[in-house]
């Protein structure tokens, strides 16, 4: 018996794709969402403190291009976050959700370090840097591939996976400088062996070498043949197979890609900025990169801008901390969250739309 279509009701609301929206429009949309955002926060900023909305917007632009060191450094976090993107982005088009970048980084680290701690002042360090670096992208290439693999053959959960790793790194680092610092602070000072020159000065190399980076993946994943079957295994599995991709090479090999780019930022980290290695060496950007990648919808060029974007505002409400007077960074990261969910649900909404159910009109005849 079939049943009478007529009398099942459509739900209330639905959510449907957008047709494409034009850039102007969504330009328009996250600029007037992220100005209400920042009025948002000032507000509530003003709330707790005696300083003004004024004195608000100018400690946060001033915490970010204050100086020129200040500036220096917005550049040199942005594109230390820009690298992690890109280590995150192929894997990401691919639907392999890697929460491992904080992991990644910290082994990349340890392993320089390494490098640093036991060759320092045995060989030069035009020996040691080399080896430094070879280090540092393999061993952020193999904490990657070992969850890649396992996705590929066993079908295990890769989000769970990455993520467990992440502490596991965590674990190593600590363990080496337990071996190494024999005062048992816990804190290995800056080693000043295999320190990797400048260009032009301390700032800049990361900058010019992410930059190049985030050129090379995007035409690696717009023209290359790897970056066709990665957007393929991304949009279908069934389809990718189909077609005659091997899905298990591809996972596998993006995720090579993707723990080596890892690796040059741990590289950068431990002997351009740092020269040691800690527990808290990734400052968490593996995590942040999963949210300047989604903003950008996967696109390597426009995750520059998020980037920058989200390393202004915390470079900015460090400024704005110390001008309000707050104790501690609970304030801040309020602000922070309450920025990110704005543009979080902006970008939803640009996206998908919410339909209504239309009431029906009911005619009552007397």
């Amino acid at each position: 018996m079939k049943k009478n279509t007529n009398n099942l009701k459509e739900p209330f609301v639905r959510i449907v794709k957008r047709d494409n929206i034009t850039i102007p429009k969504v330009i328009i949309v996250y600029s007037v969402a992220i100005v209400a955002g920042l009025l948002l926060c000032g507000i509530i900023c003003t709330l707790f403190s005696d300083k003004g909305l004024f004195d608000f917007f100018e400690s946060l632009f001033n915490g970010a291009f204050g100086s020129e060191r200040k500036l220096w450094l917005l550049l040199q976090d942005t594109s230390l976050l820009l690298g992690v993107s890109m280590a995150l982005l192929p894997a990401f088009k691919m639907k392999f959700w890697n929460l491992g970048g904080n992991g990644q980084i910290l082994v990349s680290c340890l392993s320089a370090v390494a490098c640093m701690y036991y060759l320092g002042g045995k060989v030069a360090d035009s020996i040691i840097i080399p080896l430094m670096l070879l280090a540092s992208v393999v061993s952020g290439a193999l904490w990657a591939v070992i969850p890649a693999i396992f996705k590929a053959k066993f079908n295990t959960n890769e989000s769970l996976f990455t993520l467990m790793m992440n502490y596991i790194a965590q674990g190593l680092v600590a363990l080496f400088i337990t071996i190494w610092v024999k005062t048992g602070s816990g804190v290995l000072a800056p080693i000043p062996y295999g320190n990797v020159p400048e260009i032009g000065n301390k700032y800049l190399l990361p900058i010019i070498l992410f930059a190049v980076i985030t050129v090379l993946m995007y035409i690696y994943l717009r023209f290359s043949k790897h970056g066709y079957e990665i957007s393929v295994v991304g949009e279908s599995i069934n389809t990718a197979k189909y077609v005659g991709i091997k899905v298990d090479k591809v996972i596998i090999r993006t995720m090579i890609l993707s723990g080596a780019i890892a690796g040059l930022v741990g590289f950068i980290l431990a002997g351009s900025i740092n020269h040691t290695v800690s527990t808290a060496s990734a400052n968490n950007m593996g995590f942040t990169g999963i949210m300047t990648t989604w903003l950008a919808a996967f696109n390597p060029l426009i995750v520059v801008l998020t980037s920058f974007f989200i390393t202004f505002i915390s470079k900015g409400m460090m400024d704005v901390r110390k001008t309000f007077m707050f104790t501690n960074d609970a304030i801040s990261n309020i602000v922070v969250g309450i920025i990110y969910f704005i543009v979080i649900v902006c970008s939803f909404f640009i996206n998908y739309k919410l339909v209504f159910r239309k009431k029906e009109k009911e005619e009552i005849k007397k």
